[in-house]
């Protein structure tokens, strides 16, 4: 699809909006804004702790967000790369693209073309990235309990 879709997260209302906000299910919408009351700096990726705030809480939260929306909505994780040698990871359900934490980065900044699927056990083979999953997965449950 290309990044121009990129562009189309914005702020409306005081509400940031992500990559695909526009066709996701409410569910998705849902899960997005209780996401944004966990992301932590301890669920950050350690790289990017020291960028972490709570006016950028999706900065180096992609995989492990990534992947907690795959437990709860299926579908796949794709990873697209970004000029460090890493990659950044988003969502794709049923066809539909979404990216939880795009507003970590400039509008239009990724290109969403550009991707490889990303695989569970070769992420979470690091040992801190998977307590950063379980981390993040605990957070949202509480979260959703006391809600």
């Amino acid at each position: 699809m290309g990044y121009s879709r990129a562009a189309l997260f914005f702020v409306l209302k005081g509400r940031i909006m992500f990559y695909g906000c526009e066709t996701a299910p409410e569910e998705v919408k849902k899960l997005y804004n209780d996401l944004k009351k966990c992301w932590c700096a301890e669920t950050c990726a350690p790289r990017m702790r020291g960028g972490w705030s709570k006016e950028n809480p999706a900065l180096g939260q992609c995989s492990v967000t990534a992947f907690l929306a795959q437990d709860i909505f299926g579908g796949e994780v794709w990873g697209v790369p970004l000029g460090d040698g890493n990659c950044h990871c988003f969502n794709v359900v049923s066809g539909a693209e979404f990216d939880l934490t795009s507003e970590q980065f400039p509008a239009g900044s990724v290109d969403y073309s550009d991707r490889t699927l990303q695989s569970r056990g070769e992420h979470f083979a690091k040992a801190e990235k998977y307590e950063r999953y379980l981390l993040l997965r605990a957070r949202l449950a509480e979260s959703r309990a006391n809600n």
